[in-house]
């Protein structure tokens, strides 16, 4: 066993934040205490201790479902990476989600569902409306976008900023999907209820009225959608759906709707979560927050960090297709491994002081888009659009405030904020204009 390391608590970390900071010195857990399955721990216990501890002491753990089921979560860095690449040896077709061990009925028909060479057939359209080209020709949109989201916030005062950014997602890929903007305020909380519906903010009675309302609203709203790109093609992701072929032959609107769903799934859940902890951390910080703002330019490298800090999509679940050995366990074919993306962005065999938020951090090797074959299509879009926003927020705002007690999702899989109760501060006078236009231009 390693002798255990000594990892850094940033000070004044408290309540809420300590769900994102980590271990104390040497703390650890009883292997017998944790649970990363129960979606509850994840609202309101510090699991990154419980990571750390696997990291150190079980870097491939076996855990069981309340219903029976076994999951392998893997840990480090180094291994969560080799999962996430071999798709060879570790299939997505089963499920992706830990709650949904036994099998996901979608499993097989969309992209984040799909082994090659059918997960290329439906990727390669999406990849092509999302090349670094055309995002940096539909920045200046973006941002108009971003403007429009943040308005509000300019008037000063308490706003719940996590609320505020449920519309971030489609300000970055509503109009490269072809979501009409009618649906954009709606879209979120449906995505929102599909992930977490247990949570309090998006549950509506039981798990299961809550799920069937959620994606009867979707699937309505992209059964309407592909009819009229049938009709009318467009420049748009649908258009480009309804003309994928898979072994010759066209899909048929079910797959169509079915990855539709899926793209604006991945887009929706993650992005906002991202925005709202980012800023949590910078207010946290306010040192790191006039950095930023007396020097735009770092806004990048900052929303890079929040995305290893944040890690809005905790984990991805494989299904084994032969036997194989990680870190020296021997696990079999058919097993079910949990590729721990979070834990592996905190990993200080690869991050120097894991537990700090460094926007100077280089290199920043993180993976919260994930990597290998199912690498994030909308992982570029998803960085303008945090980019831009935290340009425009360094740029019309003093500083924020916390007005009350940041809430988590209550999930396993999504790092989630659904409420995050700020003051605003907005700055004042030609100042502001003035570096408002400096970014415009920048």
């Amino acid at each position: 066993m390693r002798a255990p390391h000594r990892v850094r608590l940033d000070a004044g970390r408290e309540n809420s934040a300590m769900l994102m900071t980590g271990p104390g010195t040497d703390e650890r857990v009883p292997l017998d205490s944790i649970d990363l399955y129960d979606p509850r721990r994840f609202q309101t216990h510090p699991q990154h201790v419980a990571l750390a501890t696997l990291r150190e002491v079980a870097p491939v753990w076996a855990q069981h479902t309340p219903d029976g089921a076994r999951f392998w979560s893997v840990t480090r860095y180094d291994d969560v990476v080799r999962v996430l690449k071999d798709a060879r040896r570790y299939s997505s077709e089963h499920g992706t989600i830990l709650d949904v061990t036994g099998g996901d009925s979608a499993g097989g028909r969309t992209i984040n569902l799909m082994d090659r060479p059918r997960h290329t057939a439906i990727r390669t359209p999406a990849f092509h409306t999302m090349t670094t080209n055309i995002l940096a020709q539909r920045t200046e949109n973006i941002r108009a976008h971003v403007l429009r989201i943040i308005e509000p916030l300019t008037a000063g005062g308490d706003h719940d900023f996590a609320r505020t950014m449920f519309d971030l997602p489609m300000a970055a890929v509503g109009e490269i999907l072809g979501i009409p903007r009618r649906y954009w305020a709606d879209i979120p909380r449906w995505t929102m209820a599909g992930v977490a519906p247990d949570d309090p903010e998006f549950a509506k009675g039981q798990t299961a009225e809550t799920l069937r309302e959620a994606h009867h609203d979707l699937f309505a709203m992209f059964s309407e959608l592909i009819a009229d790109r049938r009709r009318e093609p467009r420049d748009d992701l649908v258009s480009r759906l309804t003309r994928v072929e898979i072994d010759g032959a066209p899909i048929d609107d079910s797959l169509v709707l079915l990855n539709c769903y899926s793209f604006v799934m991945g887009a929706t859940t993650t992005t906002p979560h991202t925005a709202t902890h980012m800023l949590l951390a910078l207010l946290e910080r306010p040192e790191v927050w006039r950095r930023v703002q007396e020097n735009p330019e770092l806004a990048a490298a900052a929303v890079q960090e929040s995305l290893r800090w944040s890690t809005p999509t905790n984990h991805l679940m494989r299904r084994t297709l032969t036997e194989v050995e990680i870190a020296g366990t021997r696990i079999g074919a058919g097993e079910l491994v949990v590729a721990w993306v979070a834990s592996a962005n905190r990993d200080d065999r690869v991050f120097t002081d894991p537990f700090s938020f460094l926007i100077d951090r280089k290199p920043n090797p993180h993976i919260a888009f994930g990597i290998g074959p199912h690498y994030c299509v909308g992982g570029p879009a998803a960085r303008v659009a945090l980019t831009v926003l935290l340009e425009e927020l360094v740029t019309r705002f003093d500083r924020f405030e916390l007005a009350g007690d940041p809430v988590h999702l209550r999930s396993n899989f999504i790092n989630g904020l659904t409420r995050l109760p700020i003051t605003a501060h907005p700055r004042t006078g030609a100042d502001a204009a003035a570096r408002a236009k400096e970014v415009t231009r920048s």
